[in-house]
């Protein structure tokens, strides 16, 4: 079965195996590309492919000798939040050529994420999302796979191994917390 594979493969890069993870990407890409899809929905302006995404994602994780992954859930929340790394690289780099700087492109294909008109949102989000981080790791946790990974409330609960009950909960006081800092951020409070 896929999953037993995959598993195997994690625990083998997990290991140290070199040619462990070039046998895990065609088990795992067409996933990568679903959280990639979620990653990048309804974020219009300038875009950033799906591809693009997924590919920079398993480089980025490719480049660790060793990747200490527990099993195929943990893999995933890996890749989202090294999607949620490069989108939001990508906007600050966006805000910056608004400011004067240069632009590298992006020039892989598929379905597209819009950057331009997000850029100063989407950092904003993620500065506050850090700082959420820094009062409650995991009300962070859950952010990240329901916002940037997109995963629903029952997915995020087998990821994180909890309920989806205290998924809920978690989802509700986070927003909280980020709507808070988000307002005042713009009100300049």
């Amino acid at each position: 079965m896929a999953t037993d594979a995959i598993t195997e493969l994690l625990a083998a890069w997990r290991a140290g195996d070199p040619g462990a993870a070039a046998r895990l990407m065609p088990l795992v890409y067409d996933e990568l590309r679903a959280l990639a899809r979620r990653q990048i929905a309804g974020r219009g302006g300038e875009t950033l492919r799906t591809t693009a995404l997924v590919h920079e994602a398993y480089l980025k994780l490719g480049r660790k000798s060793r990747l200490a992954v527990e099993d195929r859930r943990h893999f995933f929340a890996v890749a989202a939040k090294a999607m949620r790394q490069l989108v939001v690289d990508r906007a600050r780099r966006r805000a910056a050529t608004k400011r004067g700087g240069t632009d590298r492109p992006f020039s892989l294909d598929e379905a597209e994420i819009p950057i331009v008109e997000r850029a100063a949102d989407i950092v904003a989000l993620d500065d506050a999302l850090e700082r959420l981080a820094d009062v409650d790791e995991s009300l962070s946790r859950v952010v990240e796979l329901r916002f940037f990974a997109g995963l629903t409330v029952e997915e995020t609960a087998g990821a994180l191994d909890c309920s989806p009950r205290t998924v809920k909960r978690d989802w509700q006081k986070a927003r909280a917390f980020l709507y808070r800092e988000l307002t005042e951020d713009k009100t300049g409070s």
